[in-house]
């Protein structure tokens, strides 16, 4: 996809991947909105932060850059947990994104808290290996 970035006065075209124009296209939306509503609210007295927050306009907003940045992360994430038996990845999961227990693990997964252990600690010790070489490139 195609867009157009007006830098220090001059209009650029650059080719974006879809994800990003939708992003980009997102973005105009809420700043467009929120220029509505400010102008619906001339005097200040009604715009506060809610307003602000409702049309995803907050304190902090995720720049292009940060987002690409998360989603490579995110990417390589998955390609990590993607290296793993199925069997470590739902273990993992449930430890580390649901919280649970090992114990309670074990009883979902029909398994021994010992065996949740030694998944969890499987997948731990790739994402330390990926993140050490990481840091060595």
């Amino acid at each position: 996809m195609e867009v157009i970035i007006n830098y220090n006065g001059q209009a650029l075209s650059v080719e974006v991947t879809v994800e990003v124009y939708e992003y980009l296209d997102r973005a105009d939306h809420k700043t467009e909105n929120l220029a509505h509503e400010q102008r619906r609210h001339w005097d200040g007295r009604e715009f506060d932060e809610y307003i602000a927050f409702t049309e995803g306009v907050g304190v902090y907003s995720e720049t292009p850059e940060e987002y690409l940045c998360r989603m490579e992360t995110l990417h390589d994430l998955m390609a990590v947990l993607d290296t793993c038996t199925e069997a470590q990845r739902r273990r993992f999961l449930l430890y580390a994104l649901d919280r649970l227990s090992l114990a309670e693990i074990g009883v979902l997964c029909s398994c021994s808290k010992v065996a949740v252990y030694q998944s969890v600690e499987a997948v731990r010790k790739k994402f330390i290996n990926f993140f050490e070489n990481r840091l060595n490139e």
